[in-house]
């Protein structure tokens, strides 16, 4: 583990007190999010604004906001896009039923799904066409568990959200069974309803590599390597983003009290009372901005010493659709 400590604030000479802050890394953008907005930008320097984007591009405000700003327009569904427009799917993947009515329609679509969330949508089909019922475990609602549902015929896949769950399945083959998971899951959580899903049944496939993607796994281990040193800790991330509510909740895991944060002006500094030692995050869909408008934030108030604790260096990067890259 590498530890960088900048230059900071004196306690002595500021007259303010002293914050640790202890930063993780990696954080904030992945290599998915950074191709997805990259899609975003580029489709407007193509096409010209406006480009529809249907639901939000990721799940963040700011990054939503800013590309509005550059001649984004965001929807919910596909029917509020004008024939003669370009539109842009999400990085959480889509029914399979919404590129095929764009088409239809004669639309220009690009689709900003993950690569990552894509390799669990073709892993489903390859099961399905195997005879397989798969059990998909995700939380209801999320964009990313509708867009996988979604690539099969209604029935072909079931929900499962946690281990009680598990106990409750019926199942009309218990020999032609197979499991996958949303990308964004808590990595400990998930590992207890995959334990609960081969015991109960020990016939379950399971998919060829780990479908919780590498940044979700890194950013959840990074604040577990901090947590032990830290009085509280602050998420940077949007309250619909399911992978940084998943750091509050490894972060409370560990026993270190924790909030979600969107961004600078929405800290309680009546909650980081008493603290010496804070840690900070963010998740894969916050940009590095908000971390540093965080730490600017706190330095209205405490003589703040940063390090950032680096526990894994990522290097993915992700190729962008043909006719956009350059």
């Amino acid at each position: 583990m590498v530890q960088v400590t900048p230059a900071s604030a004196d306690p002595a000479t500021s007259g303010l007190p002293p914050l640790d802050l202890l930063i993780t890394a990696p954080r904030g953008f992945c290599a998915g999010v950074d191709r997805a907005i990259r899609i975003v930008e580029l489709a407007i320097e193509k096409y010209g604004a406006p480009v529809y984007v249907r639901h939000e591009i990721v799940h963040n405000r700011f990054v939503v906001d800013e590309l509005r700003s550059k001649g984004a327009v965001f929807v919910e569904e596909l029917d509020e896009v004008p024939d003669d427009a370009p539109v842009v799917f999400s990085a959480h993947g889509v029914p399979k039923a919404v590129p095929f009515k764009a088409s239809e329609r004669g639309l220009t679509w690009l689709d900003a799904t993950c690569p990552l969330v894509s390799k669990v949508h073709r892993q489903a089909e390859r099961l399905s066409e195997q005879g397989r019922h798969i059990l998909f475990i995700g939380h209801e609602g999320h964009p990313e568990v509708i867009g996988t549902l979604g690539q099969l015929p209604d029935g072909a896949m079931t929900l499962v959200e946690t281990e009680a769950d598990v106990a409750t399945l019926q199942v009309a083959d218990a020999d032609n069974l197979a499991f996958l998971t949303q990308t964004t899951l808590s990595v400990d959580d998930t590992a207890g309803i995959v334990a609960a899903l081969k015991h109960r049944f020990p016939a379950i496939q399971g998919p060829r590599g780990e479908d919780i993607c590498y940044a979700t796994s890194n950013r959840q281990a990074a604040v577990k390597a901090i947590a032990h040193q830290c009085d509280a800790m602050l998420v940077i991330g949007a309250p619909n983003s399911s992978n940084s509510l998943r750091l509050v909740e490894v972060a409370e895991r560990e026993g270190t009290r924790a909030m979600l944060v969107q961004r600078g002006e929405c800290i309680d500094f009546d909650w980081l009372q008493g603290v010496r030692t804070l840690g900070i995050t963010a998740g894969a869909s916050a940009p590095e901005v908000l971390v540093r408008e965080v730490v600017d934030r706190l330095a209205t108030r405490y003589a703040i010493a940063e390090r950032e604790v680096e526990h894994t260096i990522e290097h993915m990067v992700f190729k962008l659709p043909r006719g956009l890259a350059a």
